[in-house]
């Protein structure tokens, strides 16, 4: 089997700010932990706060690029994963580029004039809060995607996974995809991503709900999946097999829900059965940062999806991937993994 260029991603490369804030902050900027917004005018403002106020850290990050990263960490096979977005000609985008050729990621990035986008992560306790400032990665469009050299990464890939953040930017880019992927029978992968998704890019988002083979999320999504649909129901697993259960474009592969709810279970649904695997704890002590456990969790999943293994491996592989994450300051991890 040829791994090189095995998975393709597509998203929004955001640079993350990240700082453990306090409750002020959060109430100022009318924040909720454990969500995800775009920023609006009153936002803006954090940013520079932020870094004059609290201890900061820049991470490579973006909730697509993120599982790329982690996927490819775990394959360990140099080139394995590609990923396209917009940055900006900048240091932050100077940095993007930087961060991932050291994670062995083949990146194809549109560079913008505008700067390249930022992600304000405010951790307090063990939830995270993200206020994303797309600017430069607001500005893909189909054609960089059409370019001879960036469609072969297209071509080349077996299976693509794109976070519904990027419903936002391109729709018209997930669309070309999502049908290549139909056309060929390659496996095509979105992830739910945040509440505001399923409920303000709805149309959007059903409109490509029929080319997804595996949809990700976690149980807030799911919820908010729910209700935006009138189902009726907050019961994550009876959600999970709705979802798996809706419409799809084209017969090759059966659609696979998988939803993770933090330390509970994780809901998979798949031929009219849902399954639940429980995931490894870890300690309250040795929990430093939940901001990337959901990308990692795909992450991780990913690396064995592409290498054919069982969905009993893939979910322990995404477990072993965020529990490695939470361990650790935004999306980082060690020089190796030590999944067995």
């Amino acid at each position: 089997m040829e791994y090189q260029g095995i998975l393709l991603g597509m998203g929004n490369p955001l640079l993350d700010i990240s700082a453990v804030v306090d409750q002020g902050f959060l109430d100022k900027y009318d924040l909720k932990s454990n969500n995800a917004i775009l920023a609006e005018d009153k936002h803006l403002p954090m940013y520079d706060e932020m870094a004059s106020k609290y201890k900061v850290e820049y991470i490579a990050g973006g909730a697509t690029q993120n599982s790329i990263r982690v996927a490819q960490w775990m394959l360990q096979i140099p080139g394995a994963t590609g990923y396209m977005g917009s940055i900006g000609k900048d240091k932050f985008g100077e940095e993007m580029k930087k961060n991932a050729k050291q994670a062995g990621v083949n990146v194809h990035y549109h560079e913008d004039e505008s700067p390249t986008g930022t992600c304000a992560v405010c951790v307090i306790g063990d939830q995270r809060s993200l206020v994303a400032n797309l600017s430069a990665a607001n500005c893909y469009k189909t054609d960089h995607l059409k370019k001879p050299e960036n469609w072969a990464l297209v071509e080349k890939a077996k299976y693509y996974y794109i976070a519904g953040f990027f419903l936002t930017v391109s729709p018209e880019s997930i669309m070309l995809v999502s049908e290549h992927a139909a056309a060929k029978n390659k496996v095509f992968m979105m992830n739910l991503s945040a509440p505001f998704i399923c409920e303000f890019f709805k149309d959007v988002q059903d409109k490509v709900v029929p080319y997804m083979d595996y949809v990700f999320g976690n149980e807030t999504e799911a919820r908010t999946f729910s209700k935006v649909h009138g189902w009726e129901t907050e019961n994550v697993e009876e959600i999970a097999l709705k979802i798996s259960q809706l419409p799809k474009a084209s017969g090759t592969h059966k659609r696979i829900t998988v939803i993770t709810q933090g330390a509970d279970p994780v809901v998979v649904a798949q031929d009219g059965k849902v399954k639940l695997f429980p995931v490894t704890l870890l300690p309250k002590e040795k929990l430093v940062d939940t901001n990337g456990a959901g990308d990692a969790f795909v992450g991780g999943f990913l690396s064995q999806l592409v290498l054919q293994k069982p969905i009993e491996d893939c979910v322990r592989a995404g477990s072993y991937a965020a529990n490695v994450i939470i361990q650790r300051s935004g999306c980082s991890y060690p020089e190796k993994p030590d999944f067995k």
